[in-house]
């Protein structure tokens, strides 16, 4: 044989062989779990994609993809919110991706309209309380600006993105100016200035330096499946309300995932994003944070399940939260909210 066709021969053997995938996928992940990484091994042992992870602050990663920009090499971005999945979004650091089988199944108020981003897990913020000093707690986001709760109500920074998100629903379910009438409020109820995480908010029960407190709802499942400081010893005397059972349903945020706008390696970010949405990631993914999965069917933690079902808020589309996110800051701002 001519030796120049053998050598094209032996390429094309090649090319017809290779395997479909680059066998790698790099996630830029705002998450710090290490159960996902038993979550990533399963993924490549089924496709034989390795799953390269860089972890940080969300603010901090879109940061880095910005300064990388075409020579980036994220091909996944993930989040544990909305709210800064959706920034990443206006910045133009995701791209859309087509995928049946995220369509079929992951709601579609749970996933971008456009595709730039599907939800992966779920969790809900609701109002804890104090069983021993509260008999009739507020049952809606509403009632928790009721003056009665003066000096009651602790609740994170105006900076904190599930509070943004919390505010930019009402501002959807209630529009602006309840919204600021609401905030201002909750300033005029608070028990101290705004400080620490959901966990401190729910130690302040305990410590009984307030009465109410409005946290996610995986800060307290976690209180309940491991050694807490400074609440699991007392999780016992907090009680928790779902608000607005008879309404609109309770305040829904998500950790979310879309494929970053520079993704050297695509398809591979596809098929993790597919198999993230799978009956079994879903259920490791969800309980490694005492999270609800987006899928439904999938079993839920024991953790979880002990709080009980709820009404979601499935009616207030998530592009509220980034269409009204401006707003809310500037209600934030203005009711003197830190």
């Amino acid at each position: 044989m001519n030796p120049i066709k053998a050598a094209l021969s032996a390429t094309a053997l090649i090319a017809l062989t290779a395997p479909a995938f680059a066998q790698e996928v790099n996630v830029y992940s705002s998450r710090h779990y290490d159960s996902d990484e038993s979550l990533y091994a399963a993924f490549t042992e089924e496709t034989g994609i390795t799953v390269n992870r860089i972890e940080a602050k969300a603010d901090e990663l879109m940061a880095r993809m910005e300064a990388e920009g075409v020579n980036s090499p994220a091909d996944v971005f993930m989040t544990t919110d909305v709210g800064r999945i959706a920034r990443a979004e206006e910045k133009g650091l995701l791209q859309p991706f087509d995928s049946g089988v995220i369509a079929t199944n992951v709601p579609a108020h749970l996933r971008d309209d456009e595709n730039l981003w599907t939800g992966l897990s779920q969790r809900a913020r609701i109002i804890f309380y104090s069983k021993d000093r509260v008999e009739n707690p507020p049952r809606t986001y509403e009632e928790l600006a009721d003056p009665k709760w003066q000096g009651k109500v602790c609740i994170r920074s105006s900076s904190n993105v599930y509070n943004q998100s919390l505010l930019a629903s009402i501002i959807e379910a209630d529009g602006a100016d309840a919204a600021k009438a609401w905030a201002e409020g909750i300033v005029a109820n608070m028990a101290r200035a705004p400080q620490g995480g959901d966990t401190d908010q729910l130690r302040g029960i305990v410590s009984g330096e307030c009465d109410i407190a409005v946290a996610n709802t995986y800060y307290f499942a976690r209180g309940l499946a491991s050694d807490v400081d400074g609440l699991t010893e007392s999780i016992d005397s907090i009680g928790w309300v779902w608000p607005n059972q008879s309404g609109r349903g309770a305040h829904v945020n998500l950790a979310a995932a879309g494929i970053a706008a520079n993704a050297p390696n695509k398809d591979e970010a596809t098929a993790l994003l597919e198999y993230l949405v799978s009956e079994d990631a879903q259920e490791k993914f969800a309980n490694s944070n005492n999270e609800y999965p987006v899928r439904s069917g999938v079993p839920i933690g024991e953790h979880v399940a002990t709080m009980g079902l709820f009404i979601p808020d499935n009616d207030t589309p998530t592009s509220a939260f980034k269409e009204h996110a401006a707003t809310a800051q500037t209600i934030f701002n203005e009711a003197g909210w830190d």
